[in-house]
């Protein structure tokens, strides 16, 4: 059974920082391409950044310069390391794993973890 948990949310200040976790279980992590993705009330999923097996990391613009995405493959685990935060980054995070070769494809999602940033 695949799980990814995330954890690291919470309530903070414009300017403030948090660090997002997301443990994953049930994969060879290491050949997954791992991502942030949020979702604001009313808005669409987006993706904040990934980290591929390979090491690459892309970020979207609004995250660039201020999120840092990470991986421990020992630890099976995922970060995202989120700097000076804007009230407009308040959103539910959610952790994605991506494989895909060929014709064949697993995604797997975990259950977000609430970020409010106040103003």
């Amino acid at each position: 059974q695949v799980q990814l948990v995330e954890s690291g949310g919470g309530l903070v200040q414009a300017g403030g920082s948090l660090r997002l976790s997301c443990a994953a279980s049930g994969i060879i992590f290491s050949i997954y391409v791992m991502g942030w993705y949020r979702q604001a009330p009313g808005k669409q999923r987006e993706l904040v950044a990934i980290s591929t097996s390979g090491g690459i990391v892309d970020y979207a613009d609004s995250a660039k310069g201020r999120f840092t995405i990470s991986r421990d493959n020992a630890k099976n685990t995922v970060y995202l390391q989120m700097n000076s935060l804007k009230p407009e980054d308040t959103a539910v995070y959610y952790c994605n794993a991506l494989y895909r070769r060929a014709n064949i494809k697993y995604e797997y999602w975990g259950q977000g973890t609430q970020v409010t940033v106040s103003s």
